[in-house]
């Protein structure tokens, strides 16, 4: 199987299918949350698509480039950007796109909680205090240059600063859809799990052994990978959810009104 083969196979076929779902249950006029006619769904999703790509370039060619993972030059188009194959450019837009539909399919048949207040009003500050701890031990190992922990450590240095902010925005209304994030997050990352336990075993790509714990799931899937799509999906699916929640909307307003009003408090007075 090539590299094109797997995107056609496990991203491609299931974004058709998810696209069809969506849009028969809407010719059938179901009361969705979340329908085509939302445009509201569509320019979150795709906000989200061009974010992964901006944000994930750099990180991937760094990967590359320093050998933690590998691609077998007979199973790609030979089309490079950076160090980087095609590709694997085209799996940071469908990987999104999947996990974004699949959260939108699931929101319109899960129920959430409703209520004003989450059990822990400080979760806004409590979750991305636990989660910066985690990136500065990440970050130790890439200082102290500790080989089996750099994968881990890279993608942990990578992905909890947007993710600290999405739950330092959000983390509360975050809970309150906790059952539609869980499904989502849970789903995806054990089925692109799964079809990328088949790549590396059918050696499409390879993890440095070297630069990973050696730790596997299944035999051959290294427990990094595993990881890495659980933080992925973690980004979509709460992005999505906050993107789409009812009370973003006037948080981010009232955010952005209290920026302006401490600016214009702190801003010097020359007369």
């Amino acid at each position: 199987m090539t590299y094109f083969g797997f995107l056609l196979w496990f991203l491609v076929i299931p974004i058709l299918i998810l696209l069809w779902l969506t849009w028969r249950g809407y010719g059938r006029g179901m009361n969705w949350l979340v329908t085509p006619g939302n445009r509201l769904a569509w320019i979150t999703l795709g906000s989200l698509i061009l974010i992964a790509l901006v944000y994930t370039t750099p990180w991937d060619n760094y990967l590359v480039a320093s050998g933690v993972w590998g691609y077998n030059p007979a199973l790609v188009t030979g089309i490079t950007l950076g160090w980087v194959p095609l590709e694997e450019y085209l799996f940071f837009i469908l990987q999104p796109i999947l996990t974004g539909l699949w959260t939108l399919y699931l929101l319109r048949r899960l129920a959430w909680d409703h209520s004003v207040f989450s059990p822990l009003p400080s979760l806004r500050w409590i979750s991305p205090a636990m989660l910066g701890g985690l990136w500065l031990a990440a970050a130790l190992v890439l200082i102290v240059d500790w080989q089996p922990g750099i994968y881990l450590a890279l993608q942990l240095v990578w992905a909890l600063p947007p993710l600290m902010l999405q739950l330092g925005f959000g983390a509360d209304i975050l809970w309150r859809r906790r059952m539609v994030a869980l499904s989502a997050i849970l789903s995806t990352t054990i089925y692109l799990s799964a079809a990328d336990w088949l790549a590396i075993r059918t050696g499409i790509w390879t993890i440095d052994p070297g630069q990973s714990l050696n730790l596997f799931l299944g035999k051959y899937l290294p427990v990094e990978e595993f990881i890495f799509f659980l933080l992925t999906n973690i980004l979509v699916v709460f992005g999505l959810l906050l993107g789409l929640a009812p009370e973003s909307w006037p948080r981010l307003l009232m955010m952005r009104r209290n920026l302006l009003l401490r600016r214009r408090y702190h801003k010097p007075d020359f007369r």
